[in-house]
C-alpha cells in the first residue's frame, strides 16, 4: 500500500473514456503545478503486469480486477 493510505480514504470512479474524449497529452492544472503523466496499455498487458511485478500498488490491481471480473473491457 502507499504510505498514508491507512489514515486515507480513496475513492474509484469507473467510467467509459473514447479517445475524443482526450483535449491534451497530458493532464493537470498549470496554476497548481500538477504534472500528470497519461499512459494507456493494452487491457491484456496491464493486467498481465500484476504478475511480473511492474504493477505492484494495490488501488491499480484493485481497479485492473474489478475491470475482469466484471468484463468491462471490450477487447475486440
Amino acid at each position: 500500500m502507499s504510505p498514508g493510505s491507512v489514515t486515507e480514504i480513496l475513492y474509484f470512479f469507473v467510467a467509459e473514456y473514447d479517445k475524443e474524449m482526450k483535449i491534451s497529452v497530458g493532464g493537470g492544472l498549470k496554476e497548481e503545478q500538477e504534472n500528470i503523466e497519461v499512459l494507456e496499455l493494452d487491457f491484456e498487458k496491464a493486467f498481465g503486469m500484476i504478475g511480473t511485478g511492474e504493477i505492484r500498488d494495490a488501488k491499480t490491481i484493485m481497479l485492473l480486477q474489478y475491470a475482469k471480473i466484471y468484463n468491462l473491457i471490450d477487447e475486440g
